[in-house]
């Protein structure tokens, strides 16, 4: 199997592709893989091998179109991990969100139409339904999205439905809850909270801290990723959520209690534009389908996370501040 992926030198896409050189996915043991990755502030090539065989690395935009027309060609799938992903930075400025995001995606899916690619996923997010106040979306929800990103994000997957319905494309849709774990880049809310916090600074907090997210591990993502990719139905959409739902304040305490700290850290700071008050995904639909369910809990989960960034600073200091802006879920610098 060769399969291409998008953005695999970011936080989830390079989570993925670890897992699946190292034979972590059974049946795609042997897997060829090419990562196409832009390389930019998110996204850093010391997230994969130097070298593994069966991996190709090639540096490149999404939205070339020759480029992505030449690359295409060979793979039997294509797994979109690529995209513009926080939230803040797409209220600032929402140009290059909806042209990663949604012409990129273009460029993707015409590209693997015109190279007979076998399966599509397309990698998306909770986000796009908005905000609930009580029970959880399936995956009949509309979406509503509130920001730049989820706007842009809507697009994508919407993009990717009307490839399959018109050209009979091969495309899923995965959409998942807030993700964490190692390697995550520091302008999201846990790894910018652990890392100020063990360097000793203060942490930002929006509003009142209530917001309320759903925790889910990168490697439970990527499972689901591969399982979607593997046997999941054309032209579906897929839920993947971890199942933990916390408010702000509730995941700030145990972050502060990790990282050896107190409440005297925590500064309270305007709330951000269009806010979302909570997001929930009813998984039942890729749990009975797929046999799909998150294994590791996230009290584990985030120790273990804590832990990663504790022991490898050089890892995450040479983000820099300018990447260090307020994260997906309700930080933001003091």
């Amino acid at each position: 199997m060769r399969i291409l992926v998008t953005g695999g030198a970011g936080f989830v896409g390079s989570h993925y592709v670890r897992t699946l050189l190292e034979g972590g996915y059974p049946g795609a043991e042997g897997a060829r893989v090419t990562v196409l990755d832009k390389l930019t502030y998110s996204g850093d090539r010391a997230n994969l091998p130097a070298s593994a065989p069966g991996l190709e690395f090639v540096r490149g935009d999404i939205c070339d179109a020759a480029l992505v027309r030449e690359l295409m060609p060979g793979h039997d799938a294509l797994v979109h991990f690529a995209a513009e992903s926080h939230v803040d930075r797409s209220i600032e400025g929402a140009g290059a969100f909806f042209r990663t995001n949604v012409v990129g995606t273009d460029v993707l899916l015409d590209a693997a139409l015109r190279s007979g690619v076998g399966r599509v996923v397309q990698v998306s997010t909770d986000e796009v339904y908005g905000s609930i106040a009580a029970g959880s979306w399936t995956e009949d929800s509309p979406p509503a999205p509130n920001s730049p990103y989820a706007a842009s994000k809507a697009g994508a997957d919407l993009a990717a439905r009307a490839y399959h319905r018109t050209h009979g494309l091969d495309v899923c849709v995965t959409r998942s809850s807030n993700n964490y774990g190692p390697h995550q880049h520091t302008e999201k809310l846990i790894p910018l909270f652990v890392t100020r916090l063990l360097e000793g600074r203060q942490v930002p907090l929006y509003g009142d801290g209530h917001h309320v997210r759903e925790w889910l591990h990168v490697d439970d993502h990527c499972r689901a990723v591969h399982a979607v990719l593997t046997r999941g139905r054309a032209g579906e959409i897929y839920h993947v959520g971890g199942g933990t739902e916390l408010p702000n304040t509730a995941l700030v305490a145990r972050l502060l209690r990790l990282c050896g700290a107190d409440e005297s850290a925590v500064v309270r700071v305007a709330d951000r534009p269009g806010h979302d008050e909570r997001y929930s995904l009813d998984s039942t639909k890729i749990r009975r389908e797929l046999g799909w369910e998150p294994r590791v809990g996230f009290e584990e989960g985030l120790r273990e996370t804590v832990a990663w960034y504790r022991d490898n600073p050089g890892r995450w200091k040479t983000a820099g501040e300018s990447g260090r802006a307020g994260g997906r879920g309700g930080a933001q610098p003091a």
